[in-house]
């Protein structure tokens, strides 16, 4: 089944060395984190490794704060070394948009309610025209323009109605100056503003949406929160790209943004924007008889998993209660039972170790599936 709505494709980077990314019509769901740090020309080669690790864990898009001219330096000189797309992202001041275009970047952010006139933003659209950039009309609920921000707080509109009309309003702008190579994202705090905004726009647009909760808190609410709204609107068939935004690691943004898509599949698994690939990790939460500590195993190999280019399902559990039988559907399983460890394929038990073999037995049958 295809999704309910269809949006026009964007293709965001695509240069001689950064691989394209497509977002809307029937491609798969593009999975974003920002950088959490600001940067530094004397860490650029570490930078570069990071961003490797996250396309490995299954990052498309990396978006980066500009806040100053002298960052658009660094950031530009980050674009001609990175080969996943990165995204500029400009508050207040559109000359840095413009310095940030000077060099290989694949997607700017803009803010219609502190980017400045219709002359600015004129600019910038000719500008990214000029070099075939998209850019993303980046709505927040706490930025928005000053009328419409008034109305809200006098209790005279809804957030959710207001973010819509703040975006219509810079998406008239883009079709004024003949610009249609966008994306739009409408984010508030609250679960039901950002699926109210997001229905209610979808219905009105056929460009690319980006959602996602914004200040959704720490790893677990923020995973909550950001669950609750972007499953209901990918169940919807509303979203093409997504940010699992916490206040925790961006490793962890990315691999809540895959569970996220896979749960919608299980709701809509006709959809193919959202089939599951790579590994699927199940694991028992570990209780007073467990003998093989789930947790601490769980934790040393989950970025090893998720960077695999395996379609596999891989069981860590506790005991004997819930070990191979439960998890037979598991392409690869590991429990305890006393003192000794289990290595299980399909619910057969295939190898029973000592505890200090675990890891190395488990990388073993891992490397041979």
């Amino acid at each position: 089944m295809k999704p309910e709505r269809l949006t026009k494709v964007i293709k965001i980077g695509g240069f001689a060395h950064v691989r394209p990314v497509f977002t809307g019509g029937e491609h798969p769901i593009v999975i974003q984190t920002m950088y959490k740090d600001r940067l530094s020309m004397n860490e650029l080669d570490d930078t570069v490794k990071k961003i490797e690790s996250l396309q490995s864990l299954g990052c498309g898009l990396l978006r980066f704060a500009i806040p100053d001219i002298q960052s658009a330096e660094v950031f530009g000189r980050l674009c001609e070394m990175a080969s996943m797309p990165l995204v500029a992202d400009i508050h207040f001041d559109y000359k840095i948009a413009l310095r940030c275009m000077d060099f290989p970047v694949s997607k700017i952010r803009i803010n219609p309610g502190n980017i400045g006139d219709k002359d600015k933003v004129k600019v910038v659209l000719q500008k990214a025209a000029a070099g075939n950039i998209p850019i993303r009309i980046g709505v927040n609920a706490g930025s928005l323009p000053q009328d419409l921000r008034k109305r809200v707080d006098g209790k005279e509109m809804e957030p959710c109605e207001a973010l819509v009309q703040a975006a219509e309003r810079e998406i008239a702008v883009f079709s004024e100056f003949g610009f249609n190579k966008f994306l739009v994202s409408m984010k508030a705090c609250t679960i039901a503003d950002n699926i109210k905004a997001g229905r209610i726009l979808s219905r009105r647009t056929d460009a690319p949406l980006h959602i996602g909760v914004t200040e959704a808190g720490p790893l677990t609410a923020g995973v909550a929160r950001n669950t609750a709204a972007i499953l209901t609107l990918l169940s919807e068939g509303i979203g093409d790209t997504i940010r699992v935004s916490l206040s925790d690691t961006m490793e962890n943004e990315v691999i809540a943004g895959r569970e996220i898509i896979a749960a919608a599949c299980q709701l809509t698994p006709d959809n193919e924007r959202l089939k599951k690939r790579g590994v699927n990790i199940v694991s028992c939460p570990r209780c007073g008889r467990h003998s093989f500590d789930t947790l601490a195993f769980t934790n040393r190999w989950m970025h090893k998993l998720y960077a695999m280019d395996k379609n596999i399902t891989v069981a860590v559990m506790g005991c004997e209660v819930n070990g191979p039988v439960e998890a037979k559907h598991a392409s690869l399983g590991i429990t305890g039972t006393g003192d000794k460890v289990l290595i299980f394929k399909n619910g057969k038990v295939i190898r029973t170790i000592a505890a200090g073999e675990a890891d190395q037995v488990f990388s073993e049958e891992l490397d041979r599936l």
